[in-house]
């Protein structure tokens, strides 16, 4: 018997530019101490079709046209909304892929479990406290008691994560569904949740749905997988059916989207340093007092880092979120001030240059950030976005912009009609795509990618780094591009270099670190690595 059962779901959203088929006709089950996951790319409607079963959806415009969602015996479509609160947190509890902005700032983070608890237990404040510190006990929170009373900035992202689950369960409910929880999480990070998930799920029963882009995330956890693409099922099975013989076309495209194997070889690179990093360091101040504040101390972000990468290298800097790759990333780029060190740049020392001069030798490096949406003006047409650099740096005038600009939308891969569009009418591939053209507009010689290909679905993660090789091949292009994910960093990078804690542990040729890493550190981020191995029963 299933305990959740939908059966024929639609939801439409009406806009004034049409119908949005969101979820067309959908049907799936899952069974009493089962994990479903739920895999597609953003857009697909995976997480509409969670959200609507539970009120979670803006109506207007969203509007549930058909279907049944069986819970229990219980329609929750037919519920009122007093009724469905009464399920929803306390039945049914959810687990959100931006824990930031799922958790009040302002409300420390004892206070807000036992809210929730509270809200659906009829326990008094001093039991319902106890209740909190044991929730966070179990989800991993070391020193739960000392820590209940901290604010959700003070913890990390692994960390607040921890805390969204632990506020999921403890109402004791049934059924969680899990949103895309690790997208934004280091690999480690990113294990250790998929793990205390798996062990919360046996130990309690749990029953669990799991919504991912990610079919390597989802293919350890789940008993059984659904594949949704532009609102419907395309495929539905279990984990080893849809590994070793997928029937679908989209299906099997989302699998040769998982980066397993090493960069395509190519021709030989050139000995000579290009990018040179000499004894960088790199710390930030940390003030107390609120009228007269005074340096206190410092975190050292990045320690006295000598690195070299070679003309027409990708170089890979690995490392969990703090270890100080980003840092140094924007250190070289000097968005950020060092405090000794020296960064030289084909034998131009840039540390060196003064303000107007760092202007005009920006032409030479250029930086893409993680969040196009953030580093792109909203208010400027991507037109007007790939125009300002040629004009700043008076590589275009005003009769031959257009057509620069239009080889910019060719490079990268965007339709030359969009250019007149803004960046939120974009998706997010399309988006970096645009933040990439940017970048190569002043024909620069050395890119930094900080985490470009993260936040994105993993086929179009797989368009996105395919472009990036493509494009430093055909430019001559020298990149260090900073990445948490390994397998990325695999596919795309001649040479890695490990960071923690602001030091470089390890660095080599990229295979020889992932055949035969010597710290334990490097030997950790590549076990937490999700694998599928389509060989052998460990599929289920």
């Amino acid at each position: 018997m299933a305990l959740l059962s939908v059966e024929y779901l639609s939801v439409h959203f009406h806009t004034r530019e049409g119908v949005v088929r969101a979820v067309d006709d959908v049907s799936f089950s899952v069974e009493p101490g089962q994990v479903l996951g739920i895999v597609g790319e953003s857009g697909s409607g995976k997480s509409v079709a969670c959200y609507s079963l539970l009120g979670l959806i803006p109506m207007p415009p969203g509007r549930i046209e058909s279907g049944r969602a069986v819970f229990d015996g219980t329609d929750l479509l037919d519920l009122s909304e007093k009724q469905l609160r009464a399920v929803r947190g306390r039945r049914i509890s959810m687990v959100f892929q931006d824990p930031m902005t799922s958790l009040n700032p302002y409300m420390r983070i004892g206070d807000q479990l036992v809210e929730s608890l509270r809200q659906h237990h009829r326990v008094d404040k001093k039991v319902a406290r106890e209740r909190a510190i044991l929730s966070l006990e179990e989800v991993g929170i070391r020193e739960a008691r000392q820590r209940i009373d901290n604010y959700p900035h003070e913890f990390s992202g692994g960390m607040r994560q921890r805390v969204m689950i632990a506020m999921a369960l403890i109402t004791e409910p049934e059924l969680l569904i899990a949103d895309e929880p690790t997208t934004a999480l280091d690999v480690t990070v990113q294990a250790q949740i998929l793990e205390l998930i798996k062990e919360l799920q046996r130990r309690r029963n749990l029953t669990v749905v799991f919504i991912s882009h990610d079919l390597g995330v989802v293919a350890g956890l789940a008993d059984h997988i659904l594949v949704m693409k532009s609102g419907q099922v395309v495929e539905a099975g279990p984990p080893r059916q849809i590994f070793r013989a997928p029937e679908h076309p989209y299906t099997r495209q989302l699998i040769e989207a998982i980066p397993t194997s090493a960069k395509p070889a190519e021709g030989a690179l050139e000995d000579t340093s290009f990018l040179d990093v000499r004894q960088l360091y790199t710390a930030f101040p940390v003030y107390k007092g609120l009228f007269f504040p005074r340096e206190v101390s410092r975190v050292e972000a990045v320690k006295s880092i000598n690195l070299s990468v070679r003309k027409g290298e990708i170089l890979g800097l690995v490392g969990e979120s703090g270890s100080g790759k980003s840092t140094l990333g924007r250190s070289i780029m000097r968005l950020v001030d060092s405090q000794s060190g020296e960064v030289w740049l084909d034998g131009k020392s840039l540390s060196a240059l003064r303000k107007g001069e760092l202007k005009r030798a920006r032409r030479d490096f250029q930086m893409i950030f993680q969040d196009p949406y953030a580093s792109l003006n909203p208010r400027m047409t991507v037109f007007d976005a790939l125009a300002e650099p040629l004009l700043l740096h008076g590589l275009a005038d005003r009769g031959n912009l257009r057509e620069q600009v239009n080889q910019l939308m060719d490079d990268v891969g965007l339709d030359r009609r969009s250019v007149r569009k803004y960046p939120h009418e974009f998706s997010g591939g399309q988006r970096q795509r645009v933040a990439i053209a940017r970048a190569l507009a002043v024909r620069p010689r050395l890119i930094v990618a900080d985490e470009p290909v993260s936040a994105l679905d993993v086929t179009i993660q797989a368009q996105v780094l395919d472009l990036l090789l493509a494009l430093t091949r055909r430019h001559g292009l020298t990149m260090l591009f900073i990445s948490h994910d390994l397998s990325v960093v695999r596919y795309l990078c001649d040479r890695v270099a490990v960071m923690k804690q602001g030091e470089i542990v390890e660095q080599g040729e990229t295979e020889a670190v992932f055949s035969h890493p010597k710290h334990p550190y490097t030997r950790d981020l590549l076990d937490a690595i999700p694998s599928v191995d389509f060989s052998t029963e460990s599929v289920q």
